[in-house]
């Protein structure tokens, strides 16, 4: 597909809309790899070519999975990576920032990947015992080693951004924002726009839940991550339910599914905003690529945020232990 939109992230362009790949390996429960490369071949066709993976999730399995869905197209995909979790999933979380480590990283996401390059190499969660100036310096020898093509952030803070720009332009910061999650929208976003930084919203449809699917913990699977989360805990999950029927309501009356127009309300943040929707399945990622056409009126941008409001959302968007590694 030869028209598909093109936003910019810092100098690196990009499809308007890119894939998240993680739930193809990774907290949402089993999948199926042959289900999973079918996907990520019909976003090809559909022009969805930014996507995104990480070393951590399914432990190396889904950059393995990547690789294989990239033999023979890898020209046809602008490929992000990060790195940074030492440890595996069901682990204590350790972060990773040091010098010999980022080379570490970078050779075994590579040799996964069945590539020679990372176009956007992010830095998954800051480690606090590194100085990031270390970090994004080991960093930058891969850009000049022609590993690695731009660098991006996952998560960090307003002054952390600052501090690593200083050492290497910065092209993206990707962080999770939606209808849902809105915690960069007072400080951070304004510094990446400050200094010419792309955003990347991961889980723009808050992890599936904007779209009006899961109506009990029953529709998740046993080991799904969602069933640990504290918006979908009893109490906060029945508050959130009645928040996304106005959103239904919404959407239903433009002729949209909910998580369309959950999905437009993020594409509309900006030209330099460039969500990556998660799916392992083909009729989702139909659904969230035809997102791209819903226009938003003012008025309609304007009922959206009155039915999901920024201080409505019951429960925090992780356990206590996991938010001591964001936005920091």
């Amino acid at each position: 597909m030869t028209d598909f939109p093109v936003r910019h992230l810092g100098g690196l362009a990009v499809s308007a809309q890119g894939l998240g790949c993680m739930g193809m390996s990774h907290a949402y429960g089993d999948s199926d790899d042959a289900e999973s490369i079918a996907t990520l071949h019909r976003a090809l066709d559909l022009g969805v070519s930014f996507w995104d993976t990480a070393d951590f999730y399914g432990a190396g399995h889904n950059e393995e999975l990547i690789g294989r869905a990239l033999a023979g197209r890898r020209e046809e995909v602008v490929l992000a990576t990060k790195f940074g979790f030492a440890n595996r999933l069901g682990e204590p979380a350790r972060v990773r920032g040091d010098a010999a480590y980022v080379r570490e990283a970078c050779e075994a996401s590579l040799r996964r990947l069945g590539t020679d390059h990372i176009d956007l190499y992010y830095l998954h969660r800051v480690d606090p015992s590194v100085p990031i100036e270390e970090t994004v310096g080991a960093m930058a020898e891969l850009v000049r080693a022609g590993k690695v093509r731009h660098l991006g952030l996952s998560e960090a803070g307003a002054d952390t951004i600052r501090r690593a720009h200083a050492v290497h332009p910065i092209a993206a910061l990707q962080s999770e924002w939606s209808l849902w999650t809105r915690d960069l929208e007072a400080e951070i976003a304004p510094v990446c726009r400050e200094l010419g930084i792309g955003l990347v919203p991961f889980s723009p449809l808050g992890r599936g839940f904007l779209t009006g699917r899961y109506g009990s913990l029953a529709a998740l699977a046993e080991n799904d991550m969602r069933r640990g989360q504290p918006r979908f805990a009893d109490g906060n999950l029945e508050r959130n339910l009645a928040v996304v029927a106005k959103l239904d309501e919404l959407a239903a009356a433009k002729g949209v599914t909910a998580g369309q127009l959950a999905l437009a309300w993020v594409q509309y943040r900006g030209d330099d905003v460039v969500p990556i929707p998660g799916t392992r399945r083909q009729r989702y990622l139909e659904e969230n690529v035809a997102a791209l056409a819903v226009e938003l009126s003012a008025d309609e941008l304007a009922a959206v945020e009155a039915a999901v409001p920024a201080d409505g959302i019951a429960g925090a968007r992780y356990d206590e232990t996991s938010l001591t590694l964001v936005n920091h």
